[in-house]
């Protein structure tokens, strides 16, 4: 079955997850987080076909999220690094192995992000630049912007304007 595109679709979410949007993806990107670079490194730490690894590994390289690298001549192999763009994934990542750690089933952590300066596991919290305050519906509320479907555009306040 043909999975839909959401390349015509006006969300940031949406083109995010054309992107992304399948779990193995998610996976690699983590992986790649962690420090992996290698085909058969990925193909170990996921359990994944390899036929669905070169796949993936393609999108995400021309999606500009990973960038190969050739590190051998004889027989030509290659390295997947994260780009600038892939490495601005990481706060979304690490929000999800978050809610998932809150969630799902109770496990001890394999991997854990600790701060460099005081060996604390983090904690992330999605927080407002511009406030400082953190992300949630009882301090935030969706609006409808300027290039709202109409089902949002009956449902939710509009966008207010600026005022001049």
């Amino acid at each position: 079955m043909q999975r839909k595109s959401f390349e015509d679709m006006t969300c940031s979410l949406a083109l995010c997850l054309e992107q992304v949007g399948e779990w193995w993806s998610l996976l690699i990107l983590r992986d790649a987080l962690h420090g992996l670079t290698r085909f058969d490194e990925f193909e170990r730490s996921l359990g994944i076909s390899t036929n669905s690894l070169a796949r993936r590994l393609k999108a995400l390289t021309e999606s500009g999220l990973l960038e190969r690298r050739q590190y051998q001549d004889r027989p030509p192999r290659y390295e997947y690094l994260l780009t600038e763009r892939g490495r601005d994934l990481q706060p979304a990542i690490e929000s999800l192995r978050a809610w998932g750690a809150k969630h799902g089933p109770a496990r001890t952590a394999p991997v854990r992000l600790v701060n460099r300066e005081t060996g604390l596991v983090a904690d992330p919290e999605l927080i407002d630049k511009r406030s400082g305050q953190p992300i949630n519906l009882d301090t935030f509320v969706y609006v409808a912007g300027p290039d709202a479907h109409e089902a949002k555009l009956s449902r939710m306040p509009r966008e207010p304007r600026p005022a001049e």
